[in-house]
């Protein structure tokens, strides 16, 4: 199952793991002192919903709408929709859709930075120019796995690492495994977000539990899915697992995960949880 940024840009997987990504961002400037984030497949920035018309564009077009429409009631919620109506003005175009690099490079203060690996050239490019007007980001060709190490430790102390592949292999999960352990391991405290998608729910759940015996630091898995999780679909759910989450993360994420899962579930096939993985013990 692929996993391509302009796939699926904008649907209820971007949406859930966005809002995950500012509300991580908002906890790390509670604090005065800046932090690094880092992303290791970033794409492009932005996307068209309408270009081309896809079912898949309509659809996140559609949901973005009747979320707007409800008037959230949590902060995280409405904190997203109003990063996202921001960016759309700047960007001149009410379709589009700020990918994360683009959320989080709006969000920098003077004392923060951002590194953003891309491993596709014209995908690195086209970031490179979304991104002319942000000198606290700095783009960078290459394959993000691979060239996480060279930043870690950051020169800040703090950091913000954001694990987003395509998953276009199976050997992806395996890569994602490493990286996990090779940013622990250079910088301890650094707060590490992967996100994956929810396919064959058993394959991922063992996976997981892999990553609970190796990883030996707090964490929080966070998942939503509109379909069956074992079913045929393309894209049954969203996954994230948040490593050395901020205080309090967990409580937030299942009040405004709980209100997106009452707007988009009109199937009424689907769910949600937020929880920690057992430790080694």
């Amino acid at each position: 199952m692929k996993y391509r940024h302009r796939f699926h840009a904008g649907s209820f997987a971007d949406v859930h793991k966005h809002v995950a990504l500012l509300a991580l961002l908002a906890a790390l400037q509670r604090k005065d002192s800046g932090f690094l984030y880092l992303e290791t497949h970033a794409g492009r920035g932005a996307y068209d919903l309408t270009r081309p018309a896809t079912q898949a564009g309509r659809t996140a077009r559609d949901g973005l709408a009747h979320l707007a429409a409800a008037a959230p009631a949590t902060a995280e919620l409405r904190h997203y929709l109003t990063q996202l109506k921001q960016l759309r003005a700047q960007l001149g175009n009410p379709h589009a859709y700020a990918g994360s690099p683009l959320l989080a490079a709006a969000q920098l203060r003077p004392q923060d930075r951002a590194v953003l690996l891309e491993i596709l050239p014209s995908e690195a490019r086209a970031l490179a120019r979304m991104l002319r007007g942000y000198a606290r980001a700095h783009v960078e060709e290459g394959d993000g796995f691979e060239r996480l190490r060279a930043y870690l430790p950051p020169r800040e102390r703090r950091s913000l690492v954001f694990i987003d592949p395509p998953y276009e292999e199976r050997a992806d999960f395996e890569r994602v495994a490493q990286a996990c352990q090779e940013a622990l391991r250079r910088l301890r405290s650094a707060v590490v977000t992967v996100w994956y998608p929810i396919k064959e729910a058993r394959t991922t759940d063992t996976w997981l539990a892999r990553l609970a015996q190796i990883l030996a630091c707090e964490n929080l898995v966070s998942e939503w899915w509109l379909y069956p999780r074992d079913s045929r679909v393309a894209l049954n759910g969203s996954g994230l697992l948040i490593l050395n989450p901020p205080y309090q993360c967990g409580a937030h994420m299942q009040l405004w995960l709980a209100e997106l899962h009452a707007q988009f579930n009109s199937a009424g096939t689907g769910g949600m949880s937020v929880r920690t993985l057992p430790s080694a013990d």
